[in-house]
């Protein structure tokens, strides 16, 4: 059983996003660098050159997404904005929390988290990957990287997913349920659920990233309750290899050619707005719709720091430091709290 007057501190994991256009290459390098993503017989030796080639040309690519939506990734600032939501949730509650965000491929770097957290003296911690669903190249890269850096002999708890959490999924509905509001009352536009697609060879390994995806979307069909048609794609393949499909390119075509004129894309796997939201979906994909004739294209808005959501985080670390019912009466108001 914890203890309530006990220091906690609460790490906030994120892949990161360039903040500057200068940055899209080094963070693009940094990412490609990454064994659990570039993983290959003799990596060790041909990793490095394998991601400089990959960054540079990808970095091309990429740069009128970051342009779209004012050259950097806003990632940053949603997560410190949730770091400090969830800080002020639990303090609230009586926790003595200190929350910090541990970026994988830009700053602030996981390092630089670990020196923060070392600083803050704290008596137990929560490891808090903001990946709902778990996959070993987002949440097992983040979790990895952090074990490389910190040994020390504090208590540390983990949680690995959170895509059955109750206040997550009412955080999800509350936000499909304002974009559905945005459609005419006649209309009943077809769920798009997109997720960020990775190789089929992960998968393949036994990565649960698919089936817990697939789960999420069941969940939150089954708790919104709306009578729409939906489907579920995958976006920002990268390379030539064999990703998860069908894409999000290849479902707005196919909804073209079925002639469904309204849709309704959410991004579920991401519980912030970034690139991959604001760039590719709100920028490329809706401008992709209106060429093929869908007549009306809307996006629900990031999880960002709403109340539902800052809720359910909340919840997994009191879950995850042992506070029971019993010693959270206070706790259970305050995260439960819109």
């Amino acid at each position: 059983m914890a203890n309530p007057t006990r220091r906690i501190g609460v790490v906030l994991f994120q892949l990161g996003g360039p903040d500057t256009p200068q940055a899209i290459e080094p963070f693009l390098f940094n990412l490609f660098c990454d064994p659990d993503i570039i993983d290959f017989p003799f990596a060790r030796i041909g990793r490095k050159p394998l991601a400089k080639l990959i960054s540079t040309t990808r970095a091309k690519k990429v740069q009128h997404h970051y342009s779209s939506i004012g050259g950097a990734s806003p990632i940053r600032r949603f997560t410190e904005q949730q770091a400090a939501a969830l800080q002020q949730r639990l303090r609230g509650a009586g926790i003595d929390a200190h929350c910090f965000v541990a970026m994988r491929y830009w700053h602030p770097f996981t390092a630089e988290a670990v020196e923060q957290l070392r600083a803050a003296d704290c008596d137990e911690v929560v490891l808090l990957p903001l990946y709902p669903q778990y996959s070993s190249t987002t949440t097992g890269s983040s979790l990895n990287e952090w074990r490389r850096l910190f040994c020390d002999d504090v208590p540390v708890q983990v949680v690995e997913t959170f895509y059955r959490h109750p206040l997550y999924l009412d955080s999800l509905v509350a936000k499909i349920d304002e974009a559905l509001a945005r459609f005419p009352e006649s209309g009943c536009p077809e769920i798009v659920f997109s997720a960020h697609s990775v190789p089929v060879s992960v998968i393949e390994k036994g990565d649960p990233y698919q089936r817990q995806i697939e789960e999420t979307v069941e969940l939150v069909m089954r708790r919104g309750g709306w009578p729409h048609r939906y489907r579920l794609c995958y976006q920002s393949k990268v390379g030539a290899s064999k990703w998860l499909q069908p894409s999000l390119h290849r479902t707005i075509r196919d909804l073209a050619a079925e002639r469904v004129r309204d849709v309704c894309v959410v991004p579920i796997a991401f519980v912030s707005d970034h690139v991959e939201t604001l760039g590719e979906i709100e920028h490329e994909a809706r401008a992709e719709a209106v060429s093929l004739g869908i007549q009306q294209f809307e996006m629900t808005s990031g999880l960002n720091d709403s109340p539902r959501f800052i809720g359910a985080l909340a919840d997994l670390v009191v879950t995850a430091i042992g506070i029971d019912s019993d010693q959270a009466s206070d706790a259970e108001r305050l995260v439960a709290a819109d």
